[in-house]
């Protein structure tokens, strides 16, 4: 296996443009659709979205900027892992390697490499500096998809630990979004020596059926209980069909554009109720990127083969001992401590009365300020 870290470039060929505006064109639409987000995406929205998407988004403008990133491949384990490294113009600057989730791409985080890599030229104290390595899941976009099964959470977690290694960084932060925040705390566990801190958006630690775990919890508690239970009721068919099924569905998402914007629409939307302003919190812009980014790469249904990988992965899982540290957004899942602290070191806590699922882009001032906050104990 080479050991070989390869420049990247995004340079998608101007005829697979024009072969997405000519199927977006000729989209079959769904019959007998009922207004209302309540059975899925409304035909209107997806509608709107797909003329934008044909006619008036500008996929080289996003292509651009991505590339004015430095961007890599390297084989790690048998399979192509793309990355992002941005170096600080700080010498002493911290490496952290932040992970995204789904379905979300390393593009999620492209608003806060400025501010995290360069604080100096963002009004911010040049001791909070990172070095910033911002990887692609296997089986993602410009990683994927994965050269075989197999891909869980705890494998990506070793790939990055090999990352970091092949990268020359002896001592580095992690922290990740959705998928990023079940790897991260691998990675600590991987990694001790190397790991000092893991920071997360999302801890995803439910009740065990343990009526003590319920002792002192209030209203709030308990809101964040319903908001979970709605989740698991409502919204959680995703989860289900891709931990079980994702290659028929694969067959679906690489075929149509209109179907995979439509299978990543409503998750990127958000779960749960919430004030309508939420919806506005990503723009067109961001979601189309996603879409481009998947439907390009060809790497929909590999990148829902993650959920089937870990729905039928084993191992237990050990209490996390590393510090770790948890901001929750107002329109995420929103975690509960006490939970939380059962099965993870929790030494930072922040709650945030804006933001949703991808805080990278809807609220990069807050997640860029509490990652410099919580990193400081654990340079």
């Amino acid at each position: 296996m080479s050991e070989d870290i390869k420049p990247f470039r995004i340079d998608i060929p101007q005829s697979e443009l024009d072969y997405l505006k000519d199927r977006l064109t000729r989209t079959r639409w769904a019959d007998g659709q009922v207004p209302g987000w309540e059975r899925g995406v409304p035909g209107e929205a997806l509608k709107h979205l797909v003329t934008y998407w044909a006619d008036g988004y500008d996929w080289r403008a996003h292509e651009a900027r991505i590339n004015s990133f430095p961007q890599f491949q390297t084989e790690i384990d048998g399979t192509n892992v793309h990355f992002l490294h941005v170096r600080s113009p700080e010498p002493d600057a911290f490496p952290l390697v932040l992970t995204h989730g789904w379905p979300g791409t390393f593009a999620e985080y492209l608003d806060v490499i400025g501010p995290l890599t360069d604080p100096r030229s963002h009004g911010g104290d040049p001791a909070d500096a990172f070095h910033l390595v911002i990887p692609s899941v296997p089986g993602f976009p410009f990683s994927g998809p994965a050269a075989e099964a197999g891909w869980d959470d705890t494998r990506v977690a070793r790939a990055w630990a090999e990352l970091m290694r092949r990268l020359g960084y002896g001592r580095y932060g992690v922290a990740g979004n959705d998928v990023g925040s079940m790897v991260s705390p691998i990675v600590a566990r991987i990694a001790p020596e190397q790991v000092p801190a893991v920071h997360v958006t999302q801890v995803f630690s439910f009740p065990s059926g343990d009526p003590a775990e319920f002792e002192g919890f209030g209203p709030e508690e308990y809101g964040r209980l319903a908001f979970l239970q709605r989740f698991m009721d409502e919204h959680s068919g995703f989860n289900k069909i891709q931990s079980t099924r994702p290659q028929t569905l694969a067959h679906a998402l690489a075929d149509s554009p209109a179907g995979q914007l439509a299978w990543i629409m409503d998750p990127i939307r958000g779960f749960g109720d919430h004030p309508p302003e939420v919806d506005k919190l990503l723009n067109e812009d961001f979601i189309l990127t996603v879409a481009s980014l998947y439907w390009f790469t060809n790497t929909a249904g590999s990148a829902a083969r993650l959920y089937y990988e870990n729905a039928h992965h084993t191992d237990e899982a050990e209490r996390g001992t590393v510090p770790t540290g948890v901001a929750v957004f107002a329109h995420d899942f929103r975690a509960i401590r006490q939970l939380a602290e059962r099965d993870h070191n929790i030494v930072h806590w922040s709650e945030f009365d804006r933001g949703g699922h991808y805080s990278g882009t809807d609220a990069p001032d807050l997640l860029t300020g509490d990652l410099r906050t919580f990193f400081r104990d654990h340079r």
